[in-house]
């Protein structure tokens, strides 16, 4: 679990030290460096994707965020060219110390000469590399998701190997077809009206407290590697016909990247959310602020930024349990 990430030069950032709890809310006015916080895990999960972090450097443009060229990425004040990172983790001695070169039109920085991060990559490799940032048990959900589609698109390697949902939620149609029967890690996440503590029962149910009474039914097409999704709505013992996504509400379709992201997370993941209060009604707000209380107190670690923190404000007695979680809001 993170613990702690430094920024030196980054964007917004001259010298900015930020701790993490198991629920990180990052709220505030417009153009405060929100967005900047979670773009800097990005970078380092992304150059160590592409095999650049350790020994090259960082970066700035992939699948998962595209900053531009350094000029875009360094802080308008800095005291020298350099951009640093520093992350450590609750164990509070997995630790490592980025630091790369301001170059103006590199869209790759290069890593410090003589930064510890290099040598010490090349002979003993650092376990914070290891950790859920790095690895599979990590989901990125940014604001832009796609809402409604005839059709989604699918990827073995990243959707049955990587077990990722894209950061658009672009393969969760995919994903929640090929899970579907996978049991949720935690009996604490689960749903009261769920039948089953399958995927889709419980995405099910925790979708009703959006709209009541959502089924989904998903059907992949393997001539064009595609996965269509279609809702019906149970009232009382009569089920509807089924409805195109783009022909039933724009946040059902919207939200649903969140849920399947937390009940298929085990503890031990990490979660970065971006506004999962949008284009929901306030009820749906609060039980959305619910679920992600229930699953940082199982271990799982939430980093959300929102523009409405107060709805995570639950009543825990609602929830049946008490949360204990820490909880880290910086506006």
């Amino acid at each position: 679990m993170i613990h702690r990430l430094r920024l030196q030069n980054y964007k917004c950032f001259e010298d900015q030290s930020l701790e993490f709890k198991a629920l990180t809310l990052l709220s505030g006015l417009n153009g405060t460096g929100k967005s900047s916080v979670l773009q800097s895990l990005l970078l380092l999960r992304q150059s160590y994707q592409q095999n650049l972090l350790q020994t090259t450097g960082l970066a700035l443009n992939g699948d998962l965020i595209h900053i531009g060229t350094a000029k875009d990425a360094l802080f308008e004040g800095a005291k020298e060219d350099k951009i640093g990172f520093d992350l450590a983790l609750s164990d509070r001695t997995t630790k490592e110390r980025w630091r790369f070169n301001y170059d103006r039109e590199a869209d790759v920085l290069s890593l410090v000469p003589g930064n510890p991060a290099v040598s010490e990559a090349i002979h003993v490799p650092n376990n914070i590399y290891t950790s859920s940032l790095f690895g599979s048990n990590f989901h990125y959900l940014q604001a832009e998701r796609l809402g409604p589609r005839r059709f989604f698109e699918t990827s073995d390697f990243l959707v049955r190997q990587g077990r990722q949902l894209g950061s658009a939620g672009e393969y969760t149609a995919q994903f929640l077809d090929d899970f579907r029967y996978e049991h949720i890690t935690s009996a604490v996440l689960s749903h009261p009206e769920a039948v089953s503590l399958t995927l889709k029962d419980q995405v099910e149910a925790w979708l009703g407290e959006v709209s009541p009474g959502t089924r989904i039914t998903l059907t992949p097409n393997s001539d064009t590697d595609t996965v269509s999704l279609q809702y019906s709505f149970v009232i009382g013992n009569q089920e509807s016909n089924t409805y195109r996504a783009t022909n039933v509400g724009f946040g059902i379709t919207y939200v649903l990247p969140i849920l399947v992201a937390v009940l298929s997370s085990a503890p031990g993941s990490l979660l970065l959310i971006e506004n999962p209060e949008a284009h929901l009604h306030p009820r749906g707000q609060a039980r959305m602020g619910e679920l992600l209380a229930l699953a940082a107190a199982c271990g799982i670690q939430v980093v959300i930024e929102t523009q409405y923190p107060i709805f995570f404000m639950v009543k825990t007695e609602r929830l049946g349990l008490e949360l204990p979680i820490g909880l880290k809001l910086w506006l």
